[in-house]
């Protein structure tokens, strides 16, 4: 039956008992605007789940609910997976290689923030440190006062033997005048201290 003006579409009737016919008017009111939308939803619920209408769904469908969480919680980790060797991949092998050839073709290189940042401790807040008195003896303290003597003096001779040489075609130089033998003493000298 075709309705002039409403609908471009046919319709079709099928012979159904009164009683599961008012039934199902109470049903396809809690479902959608029309009868047709509400066969429509149950044909695809039962073609999706893979279920037919004769089997009584109690324990089957919170089965089915589980296999299909099941399957997509480890489609999720699987996509996971190839995400992080991808990430591996590009870390590992393709951002030094064009790396490389930028550097060989003299492109600039833009200076990257490393990936992986140390990560910094904050000092907590220690006790007091306990500063000890060091005491030096009176005797080695003296000796150490005459070893800087010693060696400010040794200094201000070295100082005293180096010449600056103008060169006319290089760059200009120092010049050491001092023996073999007096810095071969100073060398002496300076291991002495330690």
């Amino acid at each position: 039956m075709i309705v002039k003006g409403k609908y471009n579409y046919k319709y079709s009737n099928v012979s159904i008992r009164h009683n599961v016919a008012v039934r199902f008017r109470v049903f396809s009111k809690k479902i959608s605007k029309s009868h047709t939308d509400t066969l429509i939803a149950i044909m695809d619920f039962f073609e999706w789940h893979g279920f037919t209408p004769s089997h009584r769904f109690t324990k089957s469908i919170i089965e089915e609910i589980l296999k299909n969480r099941q399957r997509t919680e480890t489609s999720i980790k699987r996509t996971e997976a190839t995400i992080a060797i991808i990430r591996d991949i590009e870390v590992t092998q393709t951002k030094p290689t064009t790396a490389l050839l930028e550097s060989l073709f003299e492109e600039k290189l833009t200076d990257e923030e490393p990936e992986m940042i140390e990560k910094k401790f904050i000092d907590k807040p220690q006790e007091e440190k306990k500063i000890e008195d060091t005491t030096v003896p009176r005797i080695r303290y003296e000796r150490l006062g005459d070893k800087l003597l010693s060696v400010k003096e040794d200094f201000e001779y070295v100082l005293d033997n180096v010449n600056l040489i103008k060169n006319s075609f290089g760059k200009d130089y120092f010049k050491l005048e001092l023996t073999e033998g007096e810095l071969e003493k100073f060398k002496r000298t300076i291991k002495n201290i330690e």
